[in-house]
C-alpha cells in the first residue's frame, strides 16, 4: 500500500477485538429472564431472506461509486455481522430492565436484523466519506439511539413492538443525513463519487435481491404474516410499473434512467411496511406502491437540485428521497388507515379516543424524525474528532485508502471513464 494512506493497522483490528471480546462476555454471562437462545421456532426462513436482503442485496446496492467497490460490499457486511450481535445484546438488556421475558431464540435475531437495517441505510448517506473505525463507532452509537427510541414509542406512547421496528428507515435515512451533513464537503474537482454502467449493473443486482426479499422483511416482525407479504408485493408490483412509467415521462430524451428506477422500485416495499398487516385491501397498498413511487421520483428531482445545494445535504446514495420520503409516506398512511378503521368499527361515535390515537401516532412518528436528527448531528460531531482518523477530502470514494487493491483495476476504471468523456466530446463536435 503507498506511503500516502494511512495504515489502520493499530485501530481497526483492535477495536473490533475489543468489541467481539465484550459481545463474547455477554454471551457466556448472559441476563437473567431471557428466554433459552435455542428455543425451537419456525421463522428461519424469513430470517434467511431477511439476511440475503441485508447482507447480500444492500451489500451490492452500495456499490454504486466507480472507485468504491470493496469498501460498499465489505464495510456493509463488516457493520452486519456486528450490529446483529450488538442488537441482540440491546434487546435482551431492554427486556431485563423490562422484567419480560424475551422471544426465542431466532425471533431475537430476527429482530435484530430489521434495527441493524437503519445502519446500513445510515451507510448509504456516508458512503465513501467515513473510514472503517467512524462506521464501527457510527453502529455502535446508532443502534444505542435506535433502541432508545423504540423503547420511549413502545413504553410511553404504548406503539406496538412491530411497528417501532418498522420505524427502522425513518430512523436509519434521517440520522444519516444529519451525520452526512458533519463531513467537510468533497472538492468540486473530485469525480470519484460517480458511477460507471458496472457499477451501476452491480447496484441494480442488488436492488433486484432487496426487492426480492422485501415481502419477507415486512412480514417477519407482525402476528398476520400472510397478509403482510401479499400487501407488501402488490406495493412493490405497482411501485416497480410506476417506476418505469415516471421515468421516461421526467427524463429529458423520454429514456429509462437507471438510477432513478433503482431507487423508486423499492418505494413501496418503504411505505408500506408500518401498515402492511392492517390494509384488509388490496388496492390500499397498490395505491400506496403508486404513491410512493411518485414521492420518490419527484424527490429525486427536487432534493437534488433543489434543497440539497441549500441546505449543504450530503447524500451519496440518495437515501433521502429513496427510504426517507417514502418512510414518511408510510407513516402518515398509518395514522390515517388507524383513524379509518377505528372509526368504522365504532361508527364515528368515539371521536375523542379516535383523536388520541391520531395523537399518539403522530407523536411517535415526530419522535423518531427528531430523534434521529439530534443524535445524528451529535454523532456526526463526535465521528470528525482527531482520534478516529478522519479521512482528508482527497481520498473520499477510493478503495485504495483501505483496501488492497490492483492497480490495473484503477487504470481501468479510469481509461474506461476517460474514453467515455471522450466519446461524449467527439459525439458533441459531430
Amino acid at each position: 500500500m503507498p506511503s500516502r494512506y494511512l495504515s489502520f493497522r493499530c485501530s481497526v483490528p483492535w477495536l473490533i477485538l475489543v468489541l467481539q471480546a465484550l459481545l463474547l462476555l455477554r454471551s457466556f454471562f448472559g441476563f437473567p429472564g431471557v428466554s433459552d437462545t435455542y428455543s425451537s421456532s419456525s421463522s428461519y426462513p424469513e430470517l434467511q431472506d431477511v439476511n440475503h436482503m441485508v447482507i447480500f442485496g444492500f451489500g451490492f446496492f452500495l456499490m454504486v461509486l466507480r472507485r468504491y467497490g470493496f469498501s460498499s460490499t465489505g464495510f456493509n457486511f463488516l457493520l452486519v455481522v456486528l450490529g446483529v450481535q450488538c442488537s441482540v445484546l440491546a434487546e435482551d438488556l431492554s427486556v431485563f430492565l423490562r422484567g419480560e421475558r424475551n422471544a426465542a431464540g431466532l425471533q431475537s435475531l430476527a429482530k435484530a436484523f430489521v434495527s441493524v437495517t437503519a445502519v446500513v441505510i445510515s451507510t448509504g448517506a456516508v458512503l465513501g466519506r467515513a473510514n472503517p473505525v467512524q462506521l464501527i463507532v457510527m453502529t455502535l452509537v446508532e443502534l444505542i439511539f435506535f433502541y432508545v427510541s423504540r423503547y420511549i414509542n413502545e413504553t410511553f406512547l404504548e406503539v406496538p413492538e412491530h411497528l417501532t421496528g418498522m420505524h427502522v428507515f425513518l430512523f436509519g435515512a434521517y440520522f444519516g443525513l444529519a451525520l452526512a451533513s458533519r463531513f467537510p464537503e468533497a472538492p468540486p474537482g473530485l469525480d470519484k463519487d460517480r458511477s460507471t454502467p458496472k457499477s451501476e449493473l452491480f447496484s441494480v443486482l442488488g436492488t433486484v435481491f432487496v426487492w426480492v426479499f422485501w415481502p419477507s422483511f415486512n412480514s417477519i416482525l407482525p402476528f398476520f404474516k400472510m397478509q403482510a407479504v401479499l400487501n407488501t408485493y402488490l406495493a412493490l408490483a405497482v411501485s416497480a410499473v410506476a417506476a418505469f412509467m415516471l421515468s421516461a415521462l421526467t427524463s429529458r430524451d423520454g429514456k429509462f434512467r437507471m438510477a432513478q428506477i433503482r431507487s423508486a422500485v423499492l418505494a413501496g416495499g418503504v411505505t408500506i411496511s408500518c401498515t402492511a398487516e392492517r390494509i384488509h385491501h388490496p388496492w390500499i397498498a397498490m395505491v400506496l406502491g403508486l404513491l410512493a413511487t411518485v414521492i420518490t421520483i419527484l424527490g429525486s428531482h427536487c432534493v437534488q437540485r433543489c434543497f440539497n445545494p441549500a441546505l449543504k445535504l450530503q447524500d451519496t446514495s440518495g437515501v433521502h428521497f429513496t427510504f426517507g420520503l417514502p418512510a414518511v409516506l408510510g407513516a402518515v398512511a398509518a395514522v390515517v388507515l388507524t383513524v379509518v378503521e377505528d372509526g368504522i368499527d365504532t361508527r364515528w361515535n368515539e371521536l375523542s379516543r379516535l383523536g388520541y390515537d391520531a395523537f399518539v401516532y403522530i407523536g411517535a412518528f415526530c419522535q423518531t424524525i427528531s430523534t434521529a436528527l439530534i443524535t445524528g448531528l451529535i454523532t456526526g460531531l463526535i465521528l470528525n474528532i482527531k482520534l478516529l482518523k478522519a479521512v482528508h477530502v482527497s481520498k473520499y470514494f477510493d478503495d485504495q485508502f483501505y483496501w488492497e487493491v490492483s492497480f490495473k483495476l484503477i487504470s481501468d476504471s479510469l481509461w474506461g471513464s476517460s474514453f467515455s468523456t471522450l466519446m461524449k466530446n467527439f459525439r458533441y463536435l459531430n
